[in-house]
């Protein structure tokens, strides 16, 4: 069990009051669809961009476990879901991998951007022939003198239409394998580097999606993350982090609405009594809580062991299942137990379904993680 010390709890209970702030109107920003530029200008201001990030660049230096504890508090705070995971898509897609592998050329060039946010990150990993399978994707890049050609596509990015810089996987070697996949940053308006519209999606309709294009896109050798070949290096570090931020996220929005269906349920009457007292309510509150704390147990776990250098592939995939499927049937849940309330969109209670959904996808399948599980179990 993680026991958070005055340092920790202090710095989450410091952001709470902006966290609030930035779900101030998600109906209508979900009904809009529209990327919050000015709620973003309220993340700038705090020091949630910050968390993970060295000193020198303006971060805070906190490590993986402060960080996730703080998102969790992101979560449960703002009710703009959306914009919870465009800021752990900018942190993650740019930020972590720059920090770990990057040149000091590079950092000094674009990590303070992305510190205080005026550098907006995505990264650029689907192909749209290739989902999970990243081993078998096709956009390349070949080397020109001081520079690299890049050529290919990518779709649902996340962050893409706002994004000012985008981490792009690529294919540098002929052979099939990790040696072959290399990562480079490529800023927006570098020619042939098209971002394409808006993707309308069933939710985390704040967080805009789009498609990217890659012509004869010319980007110098020295954009390289790491070395040539070490693409798979920075993914594979880049996805654990990507799973235990944004799926801390989910865990606070878990915890929230845990709480709003406690309340509602001692509150709601029906043939003389709160529906609180009804075995089949009741349960349905206790199988939340049980979920909600196991989501917990297995991020924060693998977040630990993580940090210690131990192998966190199956733990991994497994706080990915539970986390995600877990806020997924919570959702559906409050559903149930709001009722007809819960079907109107006034009380968000639907856009909770329609965000929820989208955990099992994105970051690797629900599928994929069970066959990666089954993979390491020797099947």
């Amino acid at each position: 069990m993680t026991i958070w010390n005055d340092d920790q709890r202090e710095l989450r209970s410091a952001m709470r009051p902006v966290f609030e702030s930035l779900g101030e109107d998600h109906l209508a920003w979900d009904k809009r669809g529209e990327f919050p530029r000015e709620k973003w200008q309220a993340v700038m201001k705090s020091d949630l961009l910050r968390l993970p990030f060295a000193e020198e660049y303006g971060g805070l230096a906190q490590d993986l476990l402060t960080t996730m504890y703080v998102l969790e508090g992101l979560g449960e705070a703002n009710r703009d879901g959306g914009l919870s995971f465009s800021v752990t898509t900018h942190m993650v897609s740019v930020g972590v991998p720059l920090q770990r592998f990057g040149s000091r050329d590079l950092k000094s060039r674009y990590l303070q951007g992305i510190c205080d946010g005026t550098t907006i990150g995505a990264h650029a990993i689907t192909e749209p022939d290739h989902g999970s399978d990243a081993m078998s994707m096709r956009t390349s890049a070949v080397r020109d003198g001081d520079d690299y050609v890049l050529n290919g596509s990518k779709i649902f990015i996340s962050n893409g239409p706002v994004a000012d810089l985008f981490t792009v996987y690529v294919r540098t070697g002929a052979a099939a394998g990790p040696a072959a996949l290399s990562a480079f940053l490529v800023e927006r308006g570098t020619p042939g580097l098209t971002v394409g519209e808006p993707i309308e999606k069933m939710g985390l309709k704040t967080s805009p999606l789009a498609e990217v294009f890659l012509d004869d896109c010319r980007v110098p050798a020295r954009n390289l993350v790491g070395s040539p070949g070490a693409g798979f290096l920075v993914l594979d570090h880049v996805m654990k982090w990507e799973i235990l931020c944004s799926f801390a996220v989910n865990l606070g929005e878990m915890r929230h609405r845990l709480d709003r269906c406690i309340q509602y349920a001692g509150e709601r009457r029906q043939f003389g009594q709160s529906i609180g007292k009804f075995q089949a309510v009741s349960h349905r509150i206790v199988e939340m809580k049980i979920a909600t704390e196991t989501a917990a147990k297995w991020l924060y776990d693998t977040a630990a062991k993580l940090l210690r250098h131990e192998d966190v592939t199956v733990d991994l995939a497994i706080a990915k299942i539970l986390t995600s499927e877990g806020n997924t049937a919570s959702a559906l849940s409050a559903l149930q137990i709001f009722g007809g309330y819960g079907y109107m969109t006034e009380y968000g209670i639907e856009k909770d379904v329609r965000n929820a959904l989208a955990g099992t996808i994105y970051s690797g399948t629900s599928e994929i993680q069970r066959t990666r599980i089954a993979a390491m179990l020797g099947l």
